[in-house]
């Protein structure tokens, strides 16, 4: 090991050697010290508020594959940024949030900027969390920080840094390699191959880990070899299996009648990469009461341990997946009948947004990414924007609006030149809006298409579900997304027309930097769920 070195140089050493070369960010003075004299050879991307800053982070972090490394201001900020916090976590984006605090020496006497219990502000939504108790360990615990958000499932993990640690004398941290995957227990693979081999209708169940962990070709392998239909899980945030292939089943709501109704008529339900189940509604669970067996293969032990029955195997899926499909003879069962996609609706005005997303899947460019936060028309994107490409699709997994657009901007600068295109619902896009300030300094290839219902369509949809009247607060009249866009430097363009829609989407996609298209269309009531 070398000689002594400051906490700040150990902790850019850190970096480098993890292969961090990016840092998320909005300052403050407490933040001075770690930003002086700034280093060549690291990225700083300044997003204008700090939820922005935590979701661009987030898209940069589950688009690469990488830890992300953020760097916020004490306690008002890092309260700014929690609701993305709390969407980090459940997205399962690996990132090490750090937040300056006051000088160690004012902390006794409640200072201007001293964030109180500050290693405690983010909990539970972090997997780890510290200030550390002298400026020497500063380094060691954001190694360790990173460690734990790398370690799956991943997540964002916390550390709070006195300003004027930055200066103090310490150790260097040393190299360590830990592995990445667990492998499963093979025991209980050969309880599970056991009862698929003995199923007769057996069906899949499948989620975002598959396609986190890059095992989605095994996964396609796995169904083909069992013969067995797959179902995407609820609220499922990232592509869970191809959606024109034979096998794919469709979406599972996230009721319990819904879902019970699904799988009950199967004698086998093979659940990968998911909770058993996501559910947003109350309603009686029949599936665990008399339903068939259930199987669960996850990396994520609290999801294991919340599961309400069934045979968990905790372990990479990239490992599960072909020693299990190693231990299944090949499945001679009749194919599933195809599904059937329903077409989408004729052009009219006002504009359907069915409509809108048939004509956007047909505008996207082959490798476009799409990241979506439009809660309320999400079935019908489902129905329209079949997902082809693993690593193809990132949506939220909280429910927290606000991730959408800077989830986009964090997703196009880990994966440069790629075509990004970010649906957005005009609620949700005024949740974090100044994200598209550093699209345009950035100069990301970045399509934004906000779907203009005048209101939040979620909440129209669950107002008629709990038979709820005259609810405030719903509706949005009167919002200029295209004057908003031009005011931080980005063209945008108005669709109040069927007509005028083909021209403006083939603009965007053309681009080659950010552009906004803000169509404006039918405020018609969507189904979310079906009331029983």
């Amino acid at each position: 090991m070398s000689g002594r070195t400051t906490v700040r140089q150990a902790v850019f050493d850190l970096l480098r050697d993890r292969g961090i070369d990016t840092v998320f960010g909005n300052p403050g003075s407490t933040e001075l010290p770690f930003l002086d004299r700034w280093p060549g050879d690291f990225r700083y991307v300044l997003g204008l508020q700090e939820a922005s800053v935590i979701g661009m982070a987030d898209g940069y972090a589950r688009a690469s594959g990488r830890c992300a490394f953020v760097n916020l201001h004490s306690a008002a900020g890092v309260g700014h940024a929690l609701g993305n916090v709390f969407t980090a976590y459940r997205n399962q984006a690996p990132m090490v949030i750090t937040a300056g605090q006051q000088a160690r020496s004012l902390l006794p006497n409640l200072p201007f900027l001293g964030a109180t219990e500050a290693a405690s502000f983010p909990r539970p939504y972090v997997k780890f969390s510290i200030e550390p108790a002298r400026a020497e360990d500063v380094p060691a615990a954001v190694a360790q920080a990173h460690r734990i958000a790398m370690r799956k499932p991943w997540g964002p993990t916390f550390v709070s840094i006195p300003s004027d640690d930055w200066s103090q004398p310490c150790w260097p941290v040393p190299m360590r390699e830990m592995a990445g995957d667990s492998a499963p227990d093979p025991a209980l693979l050969e309880r599970a191959a056991s009862q698929i081999s003995a199923a007769r209708n057996p069906v899949m169940v499948v989620g975002p880990e598959v396609d986190q962990e890059g095992a989605g070709p095994a996964l396609v392998a796995l169904a083909e070899h069992i013969g067995a239909k797959a179902l995407t899980s609820p609220f499922a945030s990232r592509i869970a299996f191809p959606e024109d292939h034979p096998l794919f089943g469709g979406f599972l709501a996230a009721a319990p009648q819904a879902v019970s109704e699904a799988l009950m008529p199967h004698d086998l339900v093979l659940v990968v990469g998911a909770p058993v189940f996501t559910f947003h509604v109350v309603g009686d669970a029949l599936i665990f009461r008399d339903g068939p067996p259930i199987i669960h293969l996850t990396t994520d032990a609290e999801a294991a341990a919340s599961a309400p029955a069934g045979l968990s195997v905790i372990g990479s899926l990239r490992l599960a997946i072909p020693a299990l499909q190693a231990l299944l003879p090949k499945g001679d069962r009749a194919p599933p009948a195809p599904r059937v996609r329903p077409a989408p609706p004729p052009a009219a005005d006002p504009i359907p947004a069915a409509w809108l997303l048939a004509r956007l899947h047909a505008a996207m460019p082959p490798g476009a990414v799409l990241v979506e936060e439009a809660p309320s028309h999400r079935p019908a994107m489902h129905a329209q924007m079949p997902m082809r490409d693993w690593g193809g699709f990132f949506t939220m997994a909280s429910g927290g609006l606000g991730y959408g657009l800077p989830g986009a901007v964090g997703v196009g600068l880990a994966r440069p030149g790629t075509r990004v295109v970010c649906l957005i619902g005009d609620g949700s896009m005024m949740y974090s809006p100044q994200a598209l300030w550093t699209a345009v300094q950035e100069k990301l290839p970045l399509a934004v298409i906000v779907i203009d219902n005048a209101g939040y369509g979620a909440m129209r949809s669950f107002s008629q579900v709990l038979q709820v009247r005259d609810v405030p607060g719903i509706d949005l009249p009167g919002l200029d997304f295209v004057s908003l866009a031009r005011g931080m430097g980005c063209p945008g363009v108005l669709v109040t027309k069927p007509g005028e829609l083909d021209d403006a989407l083939a603009q965007a996609m053309a681009h080659p930097g950010p552009m906004l298209v803000q169509v404006v269309v039918d405020a018609a009531v969507p189904t979310l769920y079906h009331r029983h």
